[in-house]
């Protein structure tokens, strides 16, 4: 067991160094944060999905509840990117890039510190360093509570998260409406056979706009559950819909991944709710779902780490901001 370990520690690094050489960047610089206009996306996607397909190492039921309790909590990166840091540096609490620690913090780098890698908002990519690899200025004001204590419960409500993102889903063509259900009974979505119907999807902020968007997706809410939990219905049921699991439109917007076997679908769905609702501090019956998962399975059936990242991050967008229309072919 200990070799089978030792094993992906050493191709997890090896993969994590290939990256940083592609870009340039040697272990333990003090420079500002590199460039990496030189490496295309997708390139570090498929280096990405090639160290977790090795490594393997989140198919343990235990090990995979870790990340997700880690990633819910990583909240000053996207899931995706929590992901990363995560598989790099486990006990890494506050990460940031050179340039902001110095600016912001009034800290530099440590000699011989160890650099993350994460995807770059508009990317590909860029390297971040852990607060214990870090040392003050002589001037350096205290470090705040948000890096001292990162992971501290930040519960509000989601009123506002579950207004947003219903109106942000119309852009994918999916109507929610609330109906009076059982006590067992939360929510579903399913595919519209009926073709010619239409939603109102609005975007924008200074000049909103309107356009019209196909109705191809119904998504039933219970009337009857409070607020925190429609959001986590919601986020579930999109899940659903992200992940594939219904097909999809247009690949380029999501991939199908019809005939996925059910126990797959409900775990991703499942975790893609647990992150979101924990990473807006919000409780829901995805965490005892989970747990009890973990329990009773040792190991994990073969879900797709990469799409519960990409749509746990996709949801919480939509959760926080308007999303503008998605492109046609």
């Amino acid at each position: 067991m200990a070799e089978a370990i030792q094993l992906r520690v050493d191709l997890k690094e090896k993969w994590a160094a290939r990256l940083r050489a592609q870009v340039g960047q040697r272990e333990g610089g003090t420079s500002p944060d590199p460039p990496s206009k030189d490496l295309p996306l997708d390139a570090v996607k498929k280096t990405l999905d090639e160290l977790f397909t090795l490594t393997s190492q989140y198919r343990a039921g235990r090990a995979f509840a870790q990340l997700l309790r880690f990633t819910a909590r990583f909240r000053s990166y996207s899931p995706y990117n929590a992901l990363l840091v995560h598989a790099q540096m486990p006990g890494a609490t506050y990460v940031a890039p050179p340039s902001r620690w110095l600016a912001e913090y009034g800290r530099r780098i440590k000699p011989g510190a160890r650099p993350i890698v994460v995807l770059r908002p508009r990317g590909p990519v860029m390297f971040v360093f852990d607060v214990k690899d870090t040392e003050p200025e002589p001037d350096a004001k205290p470090l705040p509570e948000g890096v001292l204590a990162p992971f501290a419960a930040r519960g509000r409500p989601v009123g506002r998260q579950l207004r947003l993102v219903i109106a942000n889903a119309k852009r994918d063509g999916v109507r929610v409406f609330l109906r009076e259900e059982g006590s067992q009974s939360a929510g579903s979505i399913q595919s519209v056979s009926r073709a010619g119907r239409f939603l109102a999807f609005e975007y924008g902020v200074r000049k909103p706009r309107r356009m019209r968007v196909p109705l191809r997706y119904e998504l039933l809410m219970n009337r009857e559950l409070a607020t925190e939990s429609q959001y986590a219905t919601v986020v579930h049921e999109l899940a659903h819909l992200y992940c594939g699991h219904l097909g999809t439109p247009d690949d380029r917007w999501w991939p199908d991944r019809r005939g996925v076997p059910p126990d797959v679908m409900e775990l991703e769905a499942e975790s893609v709710s647990y992150l979101v609702c924990r990473r807006f501090g919000v409780e829901s019956s995805s965490a005892s779902y989970l747990a009890g998962y973990v329990r009773d399975n040792e190991r994990l059936p073969n879900i797709s780490l990469e799409r519960v990242m990409v749509v746990a991050g996709l949801v919480e967008d939509m959760s926080t901001r308007s999303v503008a229309p998605r492109e046609h072919r």
